[in-house]
């Protein structure tokens, strides 16, 4: 498949390579594709696997994460696009339905609580309808750092990092970084005391 341009002309045949550079890509490059069918494969078996199978399910987030750290737990249905693009800290717990689009990194620290159904979005689509009916898009890295507690239903923006120690309210949607230390409600969220 050969590239499709984006604005000024740009091509470029290595999406992944762009993708992981943070640049505009498409995501439904061959190579990507493959990647993608390769990480779908595994969080099947993951949403499938007996719960009380720990050993199996580590083995599996394993295989399908960049990182998982020692004594951390993901509840089933787990959802990713690439999965080696997140990294996940020990002792993190999540409950169920954690959505990673991870076509850039995810970085989640050590001692980290993430309630149920939370997303954490790093995909963004151009604005200019041109390049977006062309598919491009790009991404941001998310940062969550450690002891952080996400509430149920939260959604974390492109480029987001969150400090240490943070709260965020259940249903919250965090677009900007959240400093350390503080507790956060709303959408868009906002930091409404210190901890």
């Amino acid at each position: 498949m050969r590239a499709r341009p984006y604005v000024g002309g740009m091509t470029d045949s290595d999406m992944r390579t762009r993708m992981l550079a943070g640049e505009p890509y498409q995501a439904d490059d061959p190579q990507l594709q493959v990647e993608l069918a390769r990480a779908q494969r595994l969080a099947h078996q993951i949403n499938t696997t007996d719960p009380s199978d720990s050993a199996r399910l580590r083995e599996l987030y394993g295989e399908l994460l960049g990182a998982i750290g020692e004594d951390s737990e993901i509840r089933p249905p787990f959802r990713c696009d690439y999965g080696y693009q997140t990294s996940i800290g020990a002792r993190t717990f999540a409950n169920f339905g954690l959505v990673c689009l991870d076509v850039a990194a995810v970085r989640i620290g050590d001692d980290v609580q993430i309630g149920p159904y939370v997303q954490l979005l790093t995909a963004t689509h151009p604005l200019e309808p041109g390049p977006r009916r062309e598919k491009w898009e790009s991404a941001q890295p998310i940062t969550i750092g450690d002891n952080v507690w996400l509430g149920g239903g939260v959604i974390v923006g492109p480029g987001v990092s969150i400090g240490a120690n943070t709260v965020v309210g259940a249903g919250s949607v965090v677009l900007k970084d959240l400093p350390p230390d503080v507790v956060a409600v709303g959408s868009p969220a906002r930091v409404v005391r210190a901890l």
